[in-house]
């Protein structure tokens, strides 16, 4: 393994439960508890929510997206600005993606080649080319302490030959990408091979030869069964470098994550939590509540008794987030948005614990019976 070598940062492991890993992440911007859950920061901000607000669910890295911002509003600009931290006032540590999924997804006409990926802004239809040395140079105007690598990210169940050719084209590609970092930041790799576990191990194998400081693992819930994604998860995460932080990208729910702890994962990001809360539905430890159903008309109670979020600390009863909900006030989905980030910073923080108690296998299964039911 070739250790990373980007100052000002850092990782250790302070407990390990079978596979589950306590650990610390060192950035510029201060120590990261981890596991950790990294809420999306799209535009450069957690829809609807502060900075302050963010910060009060415990989350300590907050992921801003490369495609987004590179188009609006450029990353010259925010460089001009101090860097993403100074412009959005956030003062913890930050992620910046490589912008190569939504290049892939966003837009209708997209062209891959060696050199990058060739297409057209879903803002105005101009011409673009994200290309790795591109993606790095965007990231580090951008001034995140940690970028993503460019990579190519296959859709589930695609044909081996479609995996195969992803992963060699992620690899050729790190290396550009190591090559073009900024020195200022650490940069993350990313193993793709689907499901295909035999694929994942030897990636996992490629990268962590190379100078990344961190791995991460890519085009996971993509269309593959989720049973499928707990088992080739439990199989490949604890295969990456055990002195590298670990990143599943873009997973998911909270039975997902404690999952990926399980498997040897240190970190996450999902949009889930925001957006369902975006769409009137709210995560509890008992199930979800989708807050327009009529069954909370002259409901009581807070959305969770044991949540310490300023609407269930507050005292906002489910009737009235309801009626906010129906009547289309922002504060619902501020507060539904606030309350479902505090749920998965509780459950990050209760499994750092469980680890370094030794009892984690319990607390999943305690976890999992409890959030069963669709409806709490």
């Amino acid at each position: 393994m070739t250790a990373p070598s980007t100052p000002g940062y850092g990782f250790r492991v302070v407990a390990q439960d079978g596979a589950a890993r306590a650990g610390v992440l060192t950035t510029p911007h201060g120590e990261v508890l981890t596991p950790t859950f990294m809420p999306v920061g799209t535009q450069g901000s957690v829809k609807g929510l502060s900075p302050e607000e963010v910060a009060s669910t415990g989350a300590r890295v907050v992921l801003g997206n490369t495609y987004h911002l590179w188009i609006r509003p450029g990353a010259s600009l925010i460089a001009r600005m101090g860097g993403l931290h100074e412009f959005s006032r956030w003062s913890h540590s930050m992620l910046t993606d490589s912008g190569g999924f939504q290049a892939f997804s966003l837009s209708g006409l997209v062209k891959q080649t060696e050199d990058g990926v060739e297409f057209r802004s879903h803002l105005d239809g101009r011409k673009m080319m994200l290309s790795p040395e591109i993606a790095m140079q965007v990231q580090g105007l951008i001034g995140a302490d940690i970028a993503m690598q460019l990579d190519v990210c296959p859709p589930g169940q695609a044909p081996a030959d479609v995996v195969r050719n992803a992963v060699e084209r992620t690899t050729r590609w790190a290396d550009r990408c190591l090559r073009a970092k900024d020195p200022r930041q650490a940069v993350f790799g990313i193993v793709q091979g689907g499901t295909d576990v035999s694929l994942r191990r030897a990636h996992a194998a490629t990268l962590g030869g190379l100078g990344f400081d961190g791995l991460a693992l890519g085009g996971f819930s993509v269309g593959e069964p989720i049973e499928m994604m707990h088992d080739v998860l439990g199989q490949v995460a604890s295969d990456l470098d055990p002195e590298r932080p670990r990143y599943l990208m873009g997973v998911g729910t909270p039975l997902d994550l404690v999952r990926g702890v399980q498997a040897g994962v240190d970190m996450f990001d999902c949009v889930l939590p925001t957006r369902n809360a975006r769409n009137g539905q709210a995560l509890s430890r008992t199930g979800r509540i989708v807050i327009k159903n009529a069954r909370y008309r002259d409901d009581e109670r807070p959305l969770d008794p044991s949540c310490g979020c300023a609407g269930c600390v507050g005292g906002f009863s489910r009737a009235y987030l309801r009626h906010l909900y129906l009547a289309g006030e922002m504060l619902a989905l501020r507060v539904l948005s606030l309350h479902n980030l505090h749920l998965y910073g509780a459950i990050m923080r209760e499994a750092r614990q469980a680890i370094i108690q030794g009892r984690y296998a319990r607390y999943v299964s305690e976890l999992v019976v409890q959030g069963h039911p669709d409806d709490a």
